[in-house]
């Protein structure tokens, strides 16, 4: 493997791996943002604030009872499943290439 192909690969994984990691973050972020907007609409109080709550119980499910590691944990899985597609992608495009 030539150098070039080498520092290719290591770039596209670690900004895989990168926005993999951010990507789950940013999703959970956008749910509780919305459903705290939502309680700013008269008599949705109530559901906006279940919403939220459900959401902090989902990621305690897997954070041992704290729902900032349960966020990690996730994040973090699915870090390395996006760096492992991105091997297993480059490994097929060598292949298919003749390399």
């Amino acid at each position: 493997m030539s150098t070039s192909i080498l520092s290719n690969f290591l770039r596209s994984l670690l900004l895989s791996i990168i926005l993999s990691f951010v990507a789950p973050m940013l999703l959970v972020g956008a749910l509780i943002l919305s459903a705290s907007l939502i309680g700013y609409i008269p008599g949705l109080q109530g559901m906006a604030s279940a919403i939220a709550n459900q959401i902090l119980q989902f990621l305690a499910t897997f954070g041992s009872d704290s729902s900032f590691h349960g966020l990690l944990v996730i994040s973090l899985t699915c870090s390395l499943v996006g760096g492992l597609f991105d091997t297993y992608a480059f490994y097929r495009y060598q292949n298919l290439r003749g390399e």
